[in-house]
């Protein structure tokens, strides 16, 4: 049965899932990049930059799950790149050139129309108007019974935790302190919206939470 998930979304210590002031710059906000040195090092990191080393172990098992069985993804728009209002053009095609490492349907939520866009390696960027439930409801039938991603960033997740829509969740809280940023938990009570059945696992740069829905 198709689940809708959140996999390998770094969250620090004080609960903030994105630095300030994203720009060009800085994709993750300032001091944003600190959230993911657990996952630089891995092998399944490592691979989407052309790598062939890499790390092992508890870190990259979790990077590498996160991959498994997703027949789409959706993101909000700053995760798809730092421009803001109306598309100026069709220049910006994402943070990850031309060949994006999702290689299935990413559905990007965004107040302003602009034609899909079609990648490298089976990524087709949608951009759809009018909301979650729209977005959801296009994943769903793009990903033809596969499991669907919500990448982030905290804003989205947080709708779709409101709304109720997420089945279940891989945190990676990161052993650093943002002090100021995009708060994750803002207005979200876990255990209300049924995450009670929760499984920790110490790796080596981060801690990662997993949390489901009993039944």
């Amino acid at each position: 049965m198709s689940k809708v998930k959140v996999a390998a979304y770094s969250v620090s210590l004080d609960g903030f899932g994105a630095g300030v002031d994203q720009s060009l710059e800085n994709p993750l906000g300032k001091g944003g990049e600190q959230l993911h040195e657990w996952i630089f090092p891995t092998k399944t990191f490592q691979k989407m930059m052309s790598n062939e080393e890499g790390t092992e172990g508890s870190d990259n098992e979790f990077a590498e799950k996160s991959f498994d069985n997703i027949g789409a993804w959706i993101m909000g728009r700053n995760m798809f790149g730092p421009i803001r209002g109306a598309w100026k053009d069709d220049e910006w095609k994402g943070w990850w050139g031309e060949n994006p490492p999702y290689h299935v349907p990413v559905f990007v939520l965004t107040n302003h129309p602009r034609a899909s866009i079609t990648m490298q390696g089976g990524t087709v960027f949608h951009f759809v108007k009018d909301g979650i439930d729209a977005a959801l409801a296009q994943a769903k039938k793009a990903a033809n019974g596969k499991d669907i991603r919500i990448g982030g960033g905290a804003s989205t997740i947080r709708q779709f935790l409101q709304a109720g829509l997420i089945d279940e969740m891989h945190l990676a809280i990161a052993p650093v302190l943002l002090g100021v940023g995009e708060h994750f938990f803002t207005d979200i009570d876990l255990p209300k919206l049924g995450f009670t059945d929760i499984k920790t696992v110490n790796g080596k740069s981060a801690t990662h939470v997993v949390l489901k829905k009993k039944g």
